[in-house]
């Protein structure tokens, strides 16, 4: 393929996604009520307001729009398989499918652990400060912001199993290099945490035990796939 094909196969790749990111967001803004609700569910009782006459507004559409991005990233995911495995050997293809398929169900896994484990935690951390001097009042525009950056960074936590098993499979790593390197990598799940997550220590703590559990994970399962490279 020539330049230009590339480019137009990369123009056609990206309005696919983007259309199909509109078009989610668009029918999750028809549910934003229900959505709303959803979304709510973790923080019990507490109430919410909006600070500024367009904060509400906008707070849904971004509520909407990223949910249309999640549900939409299998499509994504796919489109970029589709531009990327022309230039692709046999063995890289099985590879890429091996992260297409994983790196989706990773992600989900990651932003439902949130959702369902992480959210009600630091939730129920900070609202037992609340005394009858002061009772918490949360702007909605704060607490989706809150909400949304706490889920994508344990979808993208999750990430990590796929990427190191990758990496030891073409050889990039190997099971000895990453105990050896297990202290920094450490170092660099908690620094990752810290920018992750939202500013406070609570989040930073509950992000960082699952990435290194997963990171534990991940050197068990490159040990697997060393021990079976002879036999293969």
């Amino acid at each position: 393929m020539t330049l230009v094909d590339h480019l137009t196969e990369l123009r056609t790749r990206l309005f696919i996604v983007i259309i199909s990111v509109v078009v989610a967001g668009g029918v999750c803004y028809l549910f934003i009520e229900d959505i709303v609700r959803l979304v709510l569910a973790p923080a019990g009782t507490v109430e919410f307001v909006y600070l500024a006459p367009p904060e509400l507004f906008l707070a849904y559409l971004r509520l909407s729009f990223v949910l249309g991005f999640l549900i939409t990233l299998p499509v994504t995911l796919f489109q970029i398989w589709l531009f990327v495995r022309p230039a692709l050997e046999r063995s890289e293809k099985r590879a890429g499918r091996f992260v297409l398929l994983g790196g989706t169900f990773f992600f989900a896994a990651g932003a439902f652990f949130a959702y369902r484990v992480i959210l009600p935690i630091t939730l129920r951390f900070f609202l037992q400060y609340a005394s009858p001097a002061v009772q918490p009042l949360f702007s909605f525009g704060g607490y989706v912001g809150f909400v949304l950056s706490i889920v994508f960074a344990f979808g993208l936590a999750f990430e990590m199993p796929i990427v190191i098993v990758i990496f030891a499979k073409i050889g990039l790593v190997t099971p000895s290099a990453l105990r050896a390197a297990r202290k920094w990598v450490y170092v660099v799940i908690i620094v990752l945490s810290a920018l992750l997550t939202p500013p406070d220590v609570v989040s930073q703590i509950l992000l960082a035990g699952p990435m290194i559990g997963l990171f534990e994970l991940s050197v068990l399962a490159a040990s697997i796939l060393a021990r079976s490279k002879p036999s293969a």
